[in-house]
């Protein structure tokens, strides 16, 4: 009588057959990170999937984004966003984990906190703990799902795109794809969008203003005589100088 093959052969050859498609796409995402060494990204995927949104709902596409140097990108924005952002970014390995750990502690708050807003009450707000890096490697490579595997990921991510790239690069292509209102990406397209200017030439107090935009473009994009607005950028011009640009 033939002896039964093991059910446990064809489990393990499907476990190592994720395993090398996983292992496959890191080299993949790890050869695209090492060649922004030298090219700057065309687009990344946060936008390639803004500009199919905004094609299925709009009659037209409206579309800025406009490569510029580091150089030519106001040092008053470099500090602005960093100060805003991300204010130990010269600094770290590409995660503040002390950061993480106060947003899931907030995030934990916030759970306990459902009921209430079940009851009618405003939903408590979720906050996360992404650093520059986190942000830039999210933006280029992965959709906006919120899971344990896509975080997983983005953390992977970060750390290549610290390991092959230096923070002036991470910061530059950051500042020239980050999304700063609909269809609006970039600083010389916001700084030419909401100042009729180039980017090299953004005062102090326009640089603090697009930067706290950057949680949230699309709303202060709606509502520019927004106070929390008006009232944050007043703080973050005033803590400017302390930020250590790369």
């Amino acid at each position: 009588m033939p002896m039964r093959q093991p059910r446990l052969q064809p489990l393990l050859r499907w476990l190592l057959l994720m395993m090398v498609a996983w292992l496959g796409l890191q080299v993949f995402f790890l050869a695209r990170i090492a060649v922004m060494a030298r090219l700057a990204p065309e687009s990344t995927a946060f936008e390639r999937s803004e500009a199919w949104r905004l094609v299925s709902t709009k009659d037209r596409l409206r579309w800025r984004q406009d490569w510029v140097p580091y150089a030519q990108i106001s040092i008053h924005l470099k500090r602005a966003v960093i100060v805003s952002e991300d204010d130990i970014f010269a600094q770290h390995d590409g995660v503040q984990w002390d950061a993480i750990e106060k947003a899931w502690a907030k995030n934990a708050k916030a759970e306990l906190q459902a009921s209430r807003a079940a009851q009618g009450k405003v939903a408590p707000k979720i906050v996360g703990g992404s650093t520059i890096t986190q942000q830039l490697a999210k933006n280029l490579f992965l959709s906006g799902e919120r899971t344990f595997i896509r975080k997983g990921q983005e953390f992977v991510l970060t750390l290549m795109l610290e390991a092959t790239l230096d923070k002036r690069r991470i910061l530059e292509i950051y500042l020239n794809h980050v999304e700063w209102g609909e269809g609006i990406f970039g600083a010389e397209a916001a700084a030419q969008h909401y100042f009729q200017k180039p980017a090299a030439q953004l005062s102090p107090w326009e640089a603090g203003r697009l930067a706290v935009m950057l949680p949230r473009p699309k709303h202060y994009q709606k509502f520019p005589k927004s106070e929390y607005l008006s009232g944050r950028t007043d703080i973050i011009v005033t803590r400017m100088g302390s930020a250590q640009v790369p």
